[in-house]
């Protein structure tokens, strides 16, 4: 199966022929934790869990944050397919360049074992919504400037005082929820 390997430490997409079975993934990452996102149309982006706290290079795949090595497969519902999109069209789409605020919150966060994939519950209006680390990351990065040195200070403190950065996360989601129009 036709899939795109992305190496963010040489900055080079590499195709290749994988056939996927039950431990393709665990063989190509060497881990047993893989995140999967959708940022791509059609597409499928497997990155290792584990990256950010093996203090991985991090970049953006459009929008989507990504952290270390990934492989990119096709994606027709459920199954994953052959990677349709071009090596050339997928390295426009790579912005290895982060902002100072992403830089020392990933920074901040690669010392704690959370996954920015992982889904935790906000409400607005009675609704449930399910957001995740990366979304909060993203929101606060588009704030002003005071609004982000409050999140990295208050994330400080957390870190410091042991206490859950999950937790901390679904706060900050949930304030911004709040002013949300």
């Amino acid at each position: 199966m036709r899939a795109l390997g992305i190496n963010p430490e040489t900055k080079e997409i590499e195709e290749h022929d994988l056939k996927m079975q039950a431990n393709t993934l665990y063989t190509y990452f060497s881990s047993l934790l893989i995140d999967e996102n959708y940022g791509l149309k059609d597409h499928v982006i497997y990155s290792d869990a584990n990256a950010l706290s093996q203090k991985k290079p991090v970049y953006f795949i459009g929008e989507q944050l990504i952290v270390g090595d990934a492989v990119v497969f096709g994606k027709q519902e459920f199954d994953d397919v052959d990677a349709t999109i071009s090596k050339e069209d997928l390295a426009t789409l790579i912005n290895y360049e982060l902002n100072d605020f992403y830089s020392k919150v990933l920074t901040q966060l690669s010392d704690t074992d959370i996954n920015l994939y992982r889904t935790f519950e906000v409400e607005k209006n009675g609704e449930r919504i399910a957001l995740n680390t990366e979304w909060v990351l993203y929101t606060f990065n588009i704030a002003d400037e005071r609004t982000k040195e409050y999140f990295i200070n208050e994330l400080q403190k957390v870190l410091d005082s042991g206490e859950s950065v999950e937790a901390y996360m679904q706060k900050m989601a949930q304030l911004a929820m709040n002013v949300a129009a």
